[in-house]
């Protein structure tokens, strides 16, 4: 059953949020600006740059292994990384588990310490999300305050925000959390989770004292920057989204990117297939408070997160393509021996 729902819920999830999401629009106009409104030459520079994201990521994990004493070549971890985001358009998390197995299989390394470096590079993805919201809360607190607090949720979710008593029930869930680990620290499954849990911290903690960390620092930038960026272009595709890098009050539209971008970084974070439906409406949240009409928004973020599922698609047979050959080199080489 616990399988069962691994599977179903994420189709469940995004086939609801898609549902909702053409509830709040008219397909056929979206349909139309789809065929008669964009330019897609810009759709396909996004679509290129995101390859780059993904051969920065690659780089930055090769860092970390290392450090480890985790021997991968550049191609087999940038393999490793086209099949995770290949894999995870099927299931959420599906990729991750895979591409450590892939890693630790052809590196002869253990599972959990490639596992750890792992959640170190998840980790410094969710830094980098908070650092990003951070930012836009600061360049952007006006237009998000005014737009939230026209809808119920919104209202609530900035009360709760700036709620005292929200923090202290977060700070005594932890410390109630922190005192029952203690309290039955001698107990198997304890024992058992703070094994596992330490050797994933190895994986971590190394991010602060390997060699190379200043280059792991700006793999991240360089990462986000690519992510940032092609949404960026994306915008040159639409009339409306141009229009918004015509406005030099918007920083020429690099603000109302800003918060697009924040915005769906933090809707893919919901377990669906490959951010379809948080990431959309994520999207359309975002440009609608600059003013983008729900049905342009829709139009902009199905566009986008079509093509940069295609690109993952088109990634994923690569990687397919590229283990099977080498791997035949390695059946051939291991009989020759």
């Amino acid at each position: 059953m616990k399988k069962a729902l691994q599977y179903i819920l994420p189709v469940l999830l995004s086939a609801l949020l898609i549902w909702y999401l053409f509830r709040k629009v008219n397909f056929h106009q979206t349909m139309e600006i789809l065929s008669h409104g964009v330019d897609y030459w810009w759709i396909l520079a996004a679509m290129g740059l995101s390859v780059f994201s993904h051969i920065f990521r690659a780089m930055r994990w090769r860092i970390q292994l290392d450090a480890l004493h985790v021997r991968s070549t550049l191609m087999e971890l940038t393999c490793a990384v086209f099949g995770c985001y290949a894999l995870n358009l099927l299931l959420p998390r599906l990729g991750e588990l895979w591409r450590c197995t892939f890693v630790a299989k052809r590196s002869d390394a253990k599972f959990t310490t490639v596992m750890g470096s792992m959640v170190a590079d998840r980790m410094a993805d969710s830094l980098m999300v908070v650092v990003l919201i951070l930012l836009t809360f600061v360049l952007a607190a006006q237009a998000l305050a005014s737009f939230m607090s026209k809808y119920p949720v919104g209202e609530g979710i900035l009360r709760l925000l700036y709620s005292p008593a929200a923090w202290c029930f977060v700070i005594a869930a932890t410390a109630v959390v922190w005192w029952l680990l203690r309290r039955f620290r001698e107990t198997a499954l304890v024992k058992r989770l703070r094994k596992w849990t330490g050797e994933i911290w190895r994986g971590f903690a190394v991010t602060a004292t390997m060699p190379g960390r200043w280059r792991f620092l700006l793999l991240t930038i360089a990462i986000w920057g690519c992510y940032f960026v092609q949404l960026y272009v994306a915008f040159y595709a639409f009339s409306f989204t141009r229009a918004l890098c015509s406005e030099p009050g918007l920083a020429f539209g690099l603000l109302p990117c800003l918060v697009a971008f924040v915005l769906s970084s933090i809707g893919m974070a919901v377990p669906s297939n490959g951010g379809l439906g948080p990431w959309n409406i994520a999207i359309m949240f975002g440009l609608a408070i600059y003013g983008v009409a729900d049905v342009e928004g829709a139009a902009f973020s199905i566009l986008q997160w079509s093509g940069q599922t295609v690109m993952l698609i088109i990634l994923g047979i690569f990687t397919a393509f590229r283990i099977g050959a080498t791997s035949s080199g390695r059946d051939g080489l291991h009989k020759q021996g």
